[in-house]
Parts: C-alpha cells; sequence; structure tokens
C-alpha cells in the first residue's frame, strides 16, 4: 500500500513538473521567493494596526506563532525525521525532472513553504469578518499557487506540498481559537 501511494506521488509529481513554459518558470520561481512577499505582509501589518487597533496585536501575534510553529514542525522535526530526498535530489529522477533554478535542501518532506503560507491564508479566513470574502479567497488561492510552485519548481513532491498545507491549516485553525478566546476574553481589546 505505500509502496502505491509513493508511486502514485512520484507520478503525479512527474506529471505536473512536466508542464514548462519559460512565463511560468518566471511566475513560479516569483511566487516561490519569499523576501517578494515581504512588500506584501508589512502592507498587511499595516492594515491590521490601523483598521484593528488593539486587536491587530492578538492577531499578529497569533500569525506569527501559526506560521513559526508550522515552520518548526516542517523544517526541524519532519524533515530531519523522515529524511525523504527533495525530488531534485533523487537520482532516479534525474533523466525526467525540470529544475527551474536551485533545489534547496536535501529534505523535503513536508513542505515549509506550503505550511507557512497555509498558516497564515487560513488563520486570516478564520478569524476576519466575513465583509473579507474576496481577500479571504485571495489569500487562499495566493497560498495554493505557492505551493503549487513548489511542485513545478521540482523541489516537492505532491504529499510534501499536500501535507504541509494540512500542518499550516490545523495550527492556524488552532490559532484562530486561541485568538477568539483571548478577544472575549479580556477587555483590553474591546477599548
Amino acid at each position: 500500500m505505500l509502496e502505491t501511494l509513493k508511486q502514485l506521488d512520484r507520478e503525479l509529481f512527474i506529471s505536473l513538473n512536466g508542464m514548462h513554459s519559460p512565463i511560468w518558470d518566471t511566475i513560479m520561481v516569483f511566487m516561490s521567493d519569499k523576501y517578494v512577499w515581504i512588500p506584501f505582509y508589512l502592507g498587511l501589518i499595516g492594515y491590521l494596526v490601523w483598521r484593528y487597533k488593539r486587536k491587530s496585536i492578538a492577531m499578529i501575534l497569533l500569525v506569527i506563532i501559526s506560521i513559526g510553529l508550522a515552520d518548526f514542525v516542517a523544517s526541524g522535526i519532519m524533515k530531519p525525521y523522515f529524511m525523504r530526498l527533495r525530488p531534485c535530489h533523487d537520482p532516479a529522477l534525474a533523466d525526467v525532472i525540470n529544475i527551474v533554478r536551485n533545489c534547496g535542501g536535501k529534505f523535503g518532506f513536508i513542505s515549509s513553504h506550503a505550511a507557512n503560507t497555509f498558516a497564515l491564508a487560513v488563520f486570516f479566513s478564520m478569524v476576519l469578518p466575513h465583509r473579507y470574502l474576496i481577500f479571504k479567497v485571495l489569500l487562499v488561492t495566493w497560498a495554493v499557487i505557492v505551493t503549487y510552485s513548489r511542485i513545478y519548481l521540482g523541489v516537492h513532491y505532491p504529499s510534501d506540498v499536500l501535507l504541509g498545507a494540512l500542518l499550516g491549516s490545523l495550527l492556524a485553525y488552532l490559532a484562530s481559537l486561541v485568538y477568539f478566546r483571548v478577544i472575549d476574553r479580556y477587555a483590553y481589546f474591546h477599548a
């Protein structure tokens, strides 16, 4: 059973990784670059502070905790424990893989990019009011594209990004529960 799942994961990876063009190469490198998103993160923080005043403190702290935990579990626990080679480091895939840029670290299970982006997207999808529906959809779409870019670039298998997305989503959900409990419990956030 496990071998069948690994084979399906590998075949899906080869199929998804094989769809290349120079334009998409540029877009996927851009989407996957964590430093490119710094202005977005700073703008989001600025907006939250301006719009939500004291509540923004809890939002920002809890999303940072959620992302930090997602990154720690993915990179600090899962990758060293499972030691699953990234596709771009797997000699069996050398003839079929498209590597657009550098490969990254040796191990890829599970994807930190997927865990981190989904932690952010799901947390804000849970805590922001319904009037932000379009922003929430854009955040989740952004997380999906960043996650897919990791397969496209040849650095993660589909299972790496799927489990990373699930980890980030779970931690974001738990952080959102803490957020609502803190907001309800302390009068400081209602002033």
